[in-house]
């Protein structure tokens, strides 16, 4: 079998995202401008967070994960590194605007990714049993309208009737389309009909619509649109691809790693579209589970329970790695296999959406995560 080499920027290409912007604040409508912006990282596939954030002063870390351990880690404290994909990641951790979360995830344990990625945006108290999402009903809390952009609406934003989607396309001269057969089109249907495809008229011709599909770019028109007065206050992008049974690879250069660094151009796209509006973002990521400790037979891990989380954005102020570590020794190891989760990353987005929307954490536990007894994190990440 021929082995296929992709440059970077050809693994960029290849590697497409999805994004989504919600919040359009409406005079009359949003009562109060919320102090910042929350954007979403969703990377499905479960990223693994011991190879992001590697517990390289655990000594069994090094007896478990012994070719998976990169080379050229950056040591963070102690206990923690860095993965090497993560440069501008932790350029930003230097500057006291980034942290991480490590044990964590949401309360879900049966390694299904269609589960987890259901539970992980819709953040309910099971997987399929809210057909809105947990960003969407905060939107809706906060009194805020919304906009997808993309050929669907995705389940986290979903909350709010008073939302739309928008696809921005990458076609050449897309932007400078005829509307003459969507209007020819609209004049034959009925006023309820007619409004849908006079709203197709009018996105063909938007200016900006064209916009490139790799994920950095997709960060960079999203925070510029958030940068803008009155421009949406929450985005999301979805990135996938993180399954990696088989030759996971431990550097930058592996599959895996190459992954992670989509993830480190995002935030780095999110840094430069954002300006000065990045003084007040927050932009988490989110995954469905992370992977086992133990390598398997053909290079890979397998689906796990804990991982980590990574957040950025000039709403954090003090840079830190937040754990309640288990350590990785067999017995305490979830299923003696995986890593423990040990704070519910359900606190971690509510402390988000309390300090970029305003809301209250008793009313985010109860009314959005339907868990009145949420613990509070938001001391451990803000203050």
């Amino acid at each position: 079998m021929p082995k296929l080499n992709l440059t970077r920027r050809q693994f960029l290409k290849a590697s497409g995202a999805s994004l989504f912007l919600a919040g359009l604040p409406l005079p009359g409508f949003t009562k109060d401008k919320p102090p910042g912006t929350i954007s979403v990282i969703m990377l499905e596939g479960g990223m693994d967070g011991l190879a992001a954030v590697p517990p390289i002063g655990d000594p069994n870390f090094s007896k478990m994960r012994k070719n998976l351990i990169p080379d050229k880690h950056l040591k963070l404290n102690s206990l923690f590194g860095l993965h090497p994909s993560f440069q501008y990641f932790g350029g930003l951790m230097a500057k006291d605007n980034a942290a991480i979360v490590h044990a964590t995830n949401f309360p879900y344990i049966l390694r299904s990714h269609f589960e987890g990625q259901n539970l992980m945006q819709g953040g309910g108290l099971s997987p399929f049993s809210e057909t809105t999402g947990w960003l969407g009903r905060a939107l809706d809390l906060a009194k805020l309208p919304g906009r997808s952009l993309s050929l669907d609406m995705p389940l986290i934003l979903r909350g709010t009737d008073k939302k739309d989607n928008f696809f921005p396309a990458s076609v050449k001269s897309s932007g400078k389309l005829s509307t003459q057969l969507i209007d020819m089109i609209s004049m034959s249907h009925a006023k309820e009909g007619a409004s849908v495809f006079n709203k197709v008229s009018i996105k063909s011709t938007l200016k900006d619509s064209v916009v490139p599909r790799d994920p950095a770019s997709l960060a960079k028109f999203a925070g510029r649109a958030m940068a803008q007065e009155g421009g949406p206050l929450s985005s999301v992008i979805k990135v996938t691809q993180f399954d990696t049974h088989a030759n996971q690879g431990a550097d930058e250069n592996g599959y895996h790693g190459k992954q992670m660094t989509l993830i480190d151009d995002i935030i780095a796209g999110y840094r430069e579209g954002l300006g000065d509006a990045w003084d007040r973002s927050i932009i988490l990521t989110l995954t469905e589970f992370g992977r086992t400790v133990k390598i398997n037979g053909t290079g890979g891990t397998d689906h796990g329970y804990g991982s980590a989380g990574l957040l950025a954005g000039g709403l954090i102020s003090k840079s830190r790695v937040i754990s309640e570590w288990p350590g990785l020794a067999e017995r305490d190891q979830f299923d003696n296999r995986d890593l423990m989760s040990t704070i519910d990353y359900r606190s971690v987005c509510a402390a988000c959406i309390e300090n970029a929307l305003g809301l209250d954490h008793d009313m985010i536990a109860d009314k959005i995560f339907f868990t009145p007894k949420l613990p509070r994190v938001y001391d451990y990440i803000f203050s």
